[in-house]
């Protein structure tokens, strides 16, 4: 049976609006006939039951994204596993549970693709979900948001809330987090990347062998997969969201070389983990709903340079890029090659 649920004149509360994933969402919103409801951190605390409470309380949102979350690649979620558990469960059991409270008529929780088994079989289908161990370094963060979704089921089931869930795969975009260690492979290549070229350097170190395959969807498509969500998905199932293909590490490295203008070489730790094999995601449940990604990857990255030259997302120390520029400039280009590496 089709669903239809519309948006027109609906007050729409997205958490998390500030993060890559959120404020993409805010932007697709934007040509909905729709009311955004936004608040920053520093007024409200998600992870406060009785300010979150407070807030639904007085504010009513008819829909929820719950897109809010710690985020981070490999070497955070190993150094940091406290931290990835339970600050995402906080955030996941308030909002949920402040959903129901409130009488919200639509809530979409955002998932990941770290969900499912490190070995699970390959394109990941979502009845992969609780198949087999987890992938260890970043089994934390992907516990905390098992028990999002299955938080929605149990709402689903227990007082009939229509609650979805929908599991990205990896991204990349304007707005992400370009951390020198707590950031995820696109970001993180890309910071490197620039670095290398303004330094003048020969070489980029990255983590492990470059033969894991990844799929990578640009955060605009996600957030255009999500609208299209709250308004035609409605099950219990989780439901993957992915661009369709894969690559290997070492090719990605190659196209955000190309797109930052590094032409030089790739030298891989193969001291350092590389995660999961092969993680694709089968999307062929929400192919068959109607809805495609578009952007390449081409495109998409040459999007997200552009983001970071203009200082967008999260930065830190001297890593804003003008600063960097500003800095190699005034040293000869036989000095300063440094060896980069990247964590994923």
């Amino acid at each position: 049976m089709a669903f239809s649920f519309g948006l027109v004149g609906k007050k729409v509360f997205v958490a998390g609006h500030k993060g890559m994933v959120g404020s993409a969402i805010v932007r697709r919103l934007g040509i909905e006939n729709c009311s955004i409801l936004t608040v920053d951190r520093n007024e409200l605390d998600l992870a406060d039951e009785v300010s979150t409470r407070r807030w639904f309380a007085k504010n009513r949102p008819e829909a929820v994204v719950h897109a809010a979350g710690k985020v981070g690649g490999i070497s955070a979620n190993n150094t940091l596993p406290v931290d990835f558990l339970c600050e995402n469960l906080r955030l996941e059991l308030n909002v949920i549970s402040a959903s129901h409270e409130f009488g919200v008529e639509r809530l979409l929780f955002l998932g990941s693709s770290c969900i499912y088994p490190k070995l699970a079989n390959q394109p990941i289908e979502e009845e992969e979900l609780l198949a087999g161990p987890l992938e260890p370094t970043n089994e934390w963060y992907a516990v905390a948001k098992i028990a999002g979704l299955k938080m929605c089921q149990a709402y689903r089931r227990q007082y009939g809330d229509d609650f979805i869930s929908a599991m990205p795969t990896n991204l990349y975009g304007p707005g992400d987090n370009y951390h020198p260690e707590h950031s995820h492979v696109p970001a993180a290549l890309l910071r490197r990347f620039h670095q290398a070229k303004l330094a003048n350097s020969p070489t980029v170190a990255i983590w492990g062998s470059g033969k894991p395959l990844r799929e990578f969807l640009y955060v605009d498509d996600l957030a255009d997969a999500c609208i299209f969500l709250l308004k035609n998905y409605s099950d219990h199932i989780p439901i993957n969201i992915g661009a369709g293909t894969d690559l290997s590490i070492r090719d990605f490295a190659e196209a955000v070389a190309e797109t930052v203008g590094f032409d030089g070489e790739f030298v891989f730790d193969t001291t350092k983990p590389d995660g999961t094999p092969r993680k694709l995601l089968n999307s062929s449940r929400l192919n068959a709903l109607g809805w495609h990604s578009r952007t390449s990857l081409k495109e998409g990255l040459a999007a997200t340079y552009r983001d970071f030259l203009e200082g967008g997302g999260r930065h830190t120390g001297d890593s804003q890029p003008r600063a960097i520029a500003a800095r190699y400039s005034r040293i000869p280009r036989s000095e300063g090659r440094p060896k980069i590496g990247t964590a994923f």
